[in-house]
């Protein structure tokens, strides 16, 4: 039973505005945490993003939103200092309990190309991997820093079956997954004296407005169904479910893993 010396537990999303980021705000919502959400939209999309704060606070919890480029230091250390200050000003003990990277931000040409204009270039490799691989590392330092996630935080972060297999055009995201992997694996070494988990989550083939930028995203969905013992694509909701679930203080010795939850997708053949 919660006491009030119990802490106010947050989560906070990186990616939250959309797709599995979205998902997970409202289900996490739900399950008693107060939401910090991070996203990079144009101003059109503030409605939408409106919406998504109002059924989080429906669920009797906070929401807090910044619209911000995740991948920039300076703008990740005024975000994170702004959620202090929040916290100052509502008074009482508050940390971060699930941390969450779900951006889907990088580049989708093929390696090789008759032309060159047609083909990845090495500064798009390098932001690819950067804002969607490399970026988790300097969120997870920061909140560990400033002392705003402790024992019993819990690190995740979004992969795909692209991380370990080929995907037409998806090199660049690929690498990225592979390399968010392996962050993740140091991190669970790193953390776990301070008994905090860092696991990846990969996920099915999932229709999402990020996938639905991926060429031929339709041929690789139709496949996905028909390959999934489930008889049905993933969806954001289960893998905000399954977040909620394995956020339980119980998982604390499950760390340094990747997680399906895809319905056994991966394992067919």
């Amino acid at each position: 039973m919660a006491t009030q010396a119990d802490p106010t537990r947050w989560a906070l999303i990186i990616g939250a505005s959309s797709g599995f980021g979205e998902a997970l705000c409202l289900e996490l919502a739900r399950s008693g945490l107060d939401i910090f959400g991070v996203h990079f939209d144009r101003r059109s999309a503030q409605e939408r993003i409106n919406g998504i704060v109002e059924n989080i606070k429906a669920a009797g919890r906070d929401a807090v939103f910044f619209n911000l480029n995740a991948a920039d230091a300076d703008k990740r250390a005024s975000a994170l200092e702004k959620m202090q200050e929040h916290w100052a000003q509502r008074g009482g003990d508050h940390c971060v309990k699930v941390f969450v990277h779900s951006v889907a931000f990088g580049s989708l040409l093929p390696y090789v190309a008759e032309e060159s204009k047609d083909q990845l270039t090495q500064s798009q490799m390098e932001m690819t991997v950067d804002v969607m691989g490399n970026n988790l590392v300097y969120w997870v330092q920061e909140l560990v820093r400033r002392k705003m996630m402790r024992s019993g935080g819990r690190i995740y972060g979004l992969t795909s079956a692209g991380g370990h297999s080929v995907i037409p055009n998806y090199g660049a995201v690929s690498a990225a997954k592979a390399v968010m992997e392996s962050h993740l694996r140091q991190l669970a070494f790193e953390l776990m004296p301070l008994g905090i988990t860092a696991n990846a989550i990969q996920a099915g083939v999932t229709v999402t407005p990020g996938s639905s930028k991926i060429p031929g995203i339709d041929r690789l969905a139709e496949f996905a169904k028909l390959r999934n013992p489930g008889g049905r694509l993933t969806t954001p909701e289960d893998i905000a479910k399954a977040v909620a679930a394995l956020m339980d203080d119980r998982t604390h010795w499950m760390t340094g893993n990747v997680i399906r939850v895809d319905g056994g997708e991966d394992i067919v053949t």
